[in-house]
């Protein structure tokens, strides 16, 4: 072997190692098919500058850009069965948890956080669609109970961000409980007198939009997310029509009364601290002024 292949071609190669060079610099917008920089893309809080596509965002960061200064709270999910119904279809249940867990770092596809927006306290529960497509099973369920009650012990409004496939199949009925439940649990908010605020994020669908999600107070979207119950196609081949454009859309829904504002993301924490404020303003009691001694001094109506 010549001096060559021992010593220059090494040099070289370490040059250009693939280790020195960052991954994902570059990310292809969905909608436009537009190269961001990564870092731009972030500013924008992943809002593609040339078209305004919104893409999603992890749950935690959207926490972050909500509560003030980016400071909140979690709580811990209250404990459910890992696997009730041992369902296995190409892989394990528990093993797909397992694996989301892993990824994720979340116990599951919900993160419920307290703090303060605007100065007033709030309490959020937000999506995490990376994990298992942010189905709702048993603990998802649990989570938004659990964060419904913590909103009416600390006199807050609830708002919940939901980005979800629908119910998870792998828990079944179990997780098909969870629309009535959570239903239940926001009807038990409203009897306290205390606002239910839902933001539908890119996508929500199935037992999400079927329960909780479409329920609110004030209903709000992201400007193009996917709403729906079932996906276009069986709509289509169940009524045998061709849907409108855009059906399923949040322009659409918001154009047929079903949301009530479409907000864009860099928007979205201004507005609801707005609405947080003129919901949580403490009613103001019109002043009593004391009666006077004499009665009214009323002029005498001439009569006709």
């Amino acid at each position: 072997m010549s001096w060559l292949d021992r010593f220059v071609r090494p040099k070289v190669r370490a040059l250009f190692r693939k280790d020195d060079i960052p991954e994902k610099l570059w990310e292809k917008c969905p909608a436009c098919e537009q190269m961001i920089f990564h870092r731009e893309l972030e500013a924008q809080m992943r809002v593609c500058q040339h078209c305004g596509h919104h893409m999603r965002i992890d749950a935690r960061t959207r926490l972050a850009m909500l509560f003030d200064d980016g400071d909140y709270q979690t709580i811990e999910l209250p404990a459910v069965p890992a696997d009730p119904l041992r369902f296995r279809d190409r892989k394990r249940y528990q093993d797909r948890v397992r694996e989301a867990q892993g990824t994720s770092l979340l116990d599951d596809a919900i993160i419920v956080a307290h703090g303060k927006m605007g100065g007033h306290q709030a309490v959020i529960a937000a999506f995490e669609f990376g994990f298992l497509g942010g189905s709702m099973g048993m603990a998802v369920g649990e989570a938004l109970v659990a964060g419904a009650r913590l909103a009416m012990l600390q006199a807050a409004p609830l708002i919940v961000i939901p980005a979800s496939g629908g119910a998870r199949m792998q828990e079944g009925v179990l997780s098909l409980m969870q629309m009535a439940r959570t239903t239940v649990a926001i009807e038990e908010l409203r009897e306290a007198g205390l606002p239910y605020i839902v933001v539908l994020t890119d996508p929500t669908t199935g037992g999400v939009t079927a329960s909780f999600a479409m329920i609110g107070d004030i209903a709000i979207a992201e400007p193009g997310a996917m709403i729906g119950f079932a996906g276009a196609r069986v709509i289509e081949e169940t009524i045998r029509q061709q849907l409108p454009a855009g059906f399923q859309k949040a322009e659409y829904l918001l154009d047929h009364g079903m949301l009530d504002m479409v907000v864009h993301r860099h928007k979205l924490r201004e507005t609801l601290v707005r609405i947080i404020g003129l919901l949580m303003a403490a009613p103001r009691s019109a002043e009593v002024l004391p009666y006077p001694r004499g009665g009214l001094d009323i002029p005498a109506q001439p009569r006709a």
